[in-house]
């Protein structure tokens, strides 16, 4: 198949996602040349604000593969990540991002993250979320334990 089958067939994964009660978007993962994983948006139906459909394609991904690490996969989505989805996809270390739709195209469509982009580039002060940092010290042995253990699985 060539890039733009499989952008169709996460183009068709997210008009059936939303014709089944899901959010309007699809992904499929790709490794040689074959899709490994497919899904849709299931935030609605899975009551799971993490359920878009890439990150969703990604968990069957690592299960399918046995393994967090998706180097030599693609990614193909029926519009461009959000910010969430986009830190799973480098998380999980794909090698090429494609998609359909735009972020803007979302947003004419009522999927509009672009608040999440500009309070990202905010101070933890100045976010939109009340933040604080607490006890820090106390949280910073937990990676210093983890920096001394032999037996880590280091991702």
């Amino acid at each position: 198949m060539k890039h733009e089958e499989f952008l169709r067939q996460a183009i068709r994964i997210s008009q059936q996602s939303m014709e089944q009660g899901g959010g309007p978007f699809g992904a499929v993962v790709v490794k040689d040349g074959q899709i490994i994983a497919r899904s849709g948006n299931t935030v609605s139906l899975d009551n799971d604000p993490t359920a878009h459909a890439e990150v969703n394609a990604i968990r069957k991904a690592t299960d399918y593969l046995g393994d967090f690490d998706l180097s030599g996969c693609e990614l193909y989505s029926s519009c461009e990540p959000c910010p969430m989805c986009l830190g799973a996809i480098y998380w999980a270390r794909i090698d090429r991002l494609w998609f359909a739709a735009g972020r803007k195209d979302a947003a004419e469509a009522g999927f509009d993250d672009s608040f999440i982009y500009k309070d990202m580039q905010r101070s933890i002060q100045e976010r939109r979320i009340a933040t604080f940092q607490e006890l820090r010290e106390e949280g910073r042995e937990t990676f210093r334990l983890w920096k001394e253990k032999e037996d880590k699985i280091q991702y």
